[in-house]
């Protein structure tokens, strides 16, 4: 029976998805985790602090020569690094370290990108003895402001006067702090890429990268914050712009040397020019993932990868017809959440295909940009991708989120 370690950081919500797929492939699973995983033995468990990679790395090769794996699994960003670290050691199939922690890393990865030409806004990184004014000058308004280390928009700016720049550093230095993450690390500063946002979403074989899915945000987000919403494929982008769109991914997969695994990357298409935002070593955040399904066995996206992870190779394989889309609720503001009212109404409006209130009642919530969860994933299908966002946007107004 082959064997794969899954590395799953305590906020991530994708575990219960990775456990049943290699269920369904008969797979025996080991974790790594930062909380006690019950649905594994103790021999094949070991607790670590993302936050720590090479110390974490090291506990996970350890497992291992314990209990042996054929393949280690990333399942989101905090534990990537973590991964490609273990698995150099083990021997076992990688993405380069340095590779990965440029992807995770927002101003390497901009550099690296720069360096090998892959379109991309202009930036400037603002230090923390820097004078944000004067590094903005050469940019020009309206720009973005952005946290190196955080994910999921978390922190993200959008800033149209120069009098409110440095108020929204400090804001973001607040943000890190709060995510126990260096408040005094660098900020990323980017000329506002204005039009039509998309998502790629791929596996590398070797470096081959077969593109899954491309998605439309539908809801284009211009800020002041970036909340990420619905994600709808196929695209509706005309076919020059998406053969656009997978070049700059191939271009950008590349630059940062990036070679096996799941990719995620974000872009924007100005007036027909395609920007890349940034590009991940890891699949789809959140439960977006449910959203896709391959092939006439109507394969998961974990599955893929968890496959690809264990040396089987099937590129090529096609998303199933018609058109699916997510939608992240939105926090609606801060406070407690009390409850989420109309979930039958939701469900029941036509090409609902589920949903997940992620968010427990009684915790509390944090809007954009300093969210640090999601409220939970809507799930529609349908023959179109306009009827697939008509249903998510009927099905959301079915919902009353009640906040304190």
């Amino acid at each position: 029976m082959p064997r794969i370690l899954l590395i799953l950081p305590t906020s991530t919500y994708r575990a219960e998805d990775f456990l049943a797929a290699a269920a369904a492939l008969d797979v025996e699973v080991s974790v790594a985790s930062e909380e006690d995983a019950p649905l594994v033995s103790s021999d094949r468990f070991v607790r670590i602090d993302c936050s720590r990679p090479r110390e974490a790395a090291a506990a996970i090769v350890e497992l291992a020569t314990r209990t042996p794996v054929d393949a280690i699994v990333s399942v989101d960003d905090q534990g990537v690094l973590i991964g490609a670290l273990a698995a150099e050691q083990l021997g076992l199939p990688h993405n380069p370290p340095s590779s990965v922690a440029a992807a995770t890393n927002k101003v390497v990865m901009r550099r690296a990108l720069e360096k090998a030409e892959v379109p991309q806004p202009s930036f400037r990184v603002i230090g923390n003895n820097d004078d944000p004014i004067s590094e903005a000058a050469e940019l020009g308004y309206p720009l973005v402001a952005k946290p190196l280390s955080l994910s999921g928009s978390r922190g993200v700016i959008r800033v149209d006067r120069a009098e409110d720049l440095v108020g929204v550093v400090e804001r973001i230095r607040r943000i890190l702090a709060a995510a126990d993450s260096n408040p005094n690390e660098p900020v990323l500063i980017e000329r506002f890429a204005a039009g039509p946002e998309v998502a790629v979403e791929g596996i590398l074989y070797a470096g081959d990268l077969d593109i899954l899915a491309v998605f439309d945000k539908p809801d284009q987000p211009d800020g002041p914050y970036f909340e990420e919403t619905i994600f709808i494929t196929p695209s509706r982008l005309h076919p020059e712009v998406l053969s656009e769109v997978e070049r700059v991914t191939r271009l950008a997969c590349a630059a940062l040397g990036l070679l096996e695994g799941p990719i995620h990357a974000e872009m924007r298409v100005t007036a027909g020019a395609v920007r890349l935002i940034e590009v991940a070593a890891r699949s789809i955040g959140g439960l977006c993932g449910r959203s896709l399904r391959f092939g006439l066995l109507d394969t998961s996206l974990e599955t893929l990868i968890l496959r690809h992870a264990l040396g089987e190779r099937h590129p090529g394989l096609h998303r199933r017809p018609g058109a699916t889309g997510v939608m992240m609720l939105p926090i609606p503001r801060s406070g407690i959440l009390r409850s989420v009212e109309g979930r039958q109404q939701a469900l029941a409006v036509t090409g609902i295909t589920g949903l997940e209130i992620t968010a427990p009642l009684d915790s509390l919530l944090r809007a954009v940009p300093e969210a640090d969860r999601y409220l939970g994933f809507l799930f529609a299908a349908g023959p179109a991708p306009a009827e697939v966002e008509a249903s998510l946007r009927a099905a959301h107004r079915c919902l009353q989120v009640v906040v304190d």
